[in-house]
């Protein structure tokens, strides 16, 4: 097949090294990292890219999340489009719902950071660390609480949230073997002694973005199809795709 794919600059390294090993040909876009503070604003620059992709493609493979519902929203035209069934990057980085269910139980008040963010940090004014809590992603979660639980259980659980959240206690670098991450891991250290926190390195696993990239999309990714657009489903299946109100 042959695949374009548009992806964070977050995860710049894992898209590269899994498109290298891919027995596909892929074309890599590359989107600046941080627009997912303001999801609207992604949501329409990811559009553009789609739409200006041309119709040679086999797919258009999203390597993103809901991402603050930035990717909802997002329409196939004559291309089918694929992503990753994950609200935010970080299961991109640790390899599976399951695994960051696990790491948020365990440690819920938890910083993470990555090479290819803390590299790329442009001034803009973006954290030193990623999935930490940001306005969109708070409103995303709000509006999955209000649609499962109703908005008194919502306004409950916000609330706890919001406690943890003020109460950051560890730093996780993730760290997935690709070149010399230590300047950038030391750099995460600092950051992690200043406030106090506890600090742990830990192994990241690329396997949902080598899927996406080598076209195994069962399961785990949402293929839609022309025609279609990507909604957020309210329920474990994260996305779905829903024909589009175009004309």
């Amino acid at each position: 097949m042959r695949l374009k794919c548009i992806g964070c600059e977050a995860l710049a390294r894992p898209i590269y090294w899994c498109a290298a090993q891919s027995p596909h040909t892929i074309d890599v876009e590359l989107v600046r990292y941080g627009l997912h503070n303001t999801p609207a604003d992604l949501r329409a620059r990811l559009q553009a890219r789609i739409d200006a992709t041309e119709d040679a493609y086999d797919a258009i493979v999203l390597v993103y999340g809901l991402c603050g519902q930035a990717s909802a929203g997002l329409r196939a035209h004559t291309t089918r489009l694929v992503i990753p069934r994950a609200h935010d990057c970080i299961t991109l980085f640790l390899g599976s719902r399951a695994r960051y269910q696990s790491e948020f139980d365990h440690h819920p008040g938890t910083y993470w950071y990555v090479q290819d963010y803390l590299e790329r940090r442009d001034g803009s004014g973006s954290g030193l660390a990623i999935g930490a809590g940001s306005a969109a992603e708070t409103e995303n979660k709000y509006a999955e609480y209000v649609a499962k639980f109703g908005k008194e259980n919502a306004d409950y659980l916000m609330q706890v949230m919001g406690e943890w959240q003020k109460h950051y206690n560890r730093a996780a670098f993730i760290d997935f073997g690709i070149g010399d991450a230590s300047p950038t891991q030391a750099q995460a250290q600092e950051n992690a002694a200043q406030r106090g926190w506890t600090f742990e390195r830990v192994t990241g696993d690329l396997v949902l973005v080598r899927r996406l990239l080598d076209g195994d999309w069962q399961n785990d990714f949402l293929i839609v199809a022309p025609g279609e657009q990507i909604e957020m489903a309210y329920d474990d299946d994260v996305m779905r795709g829903a024909r589009s109100g175009e004309t």
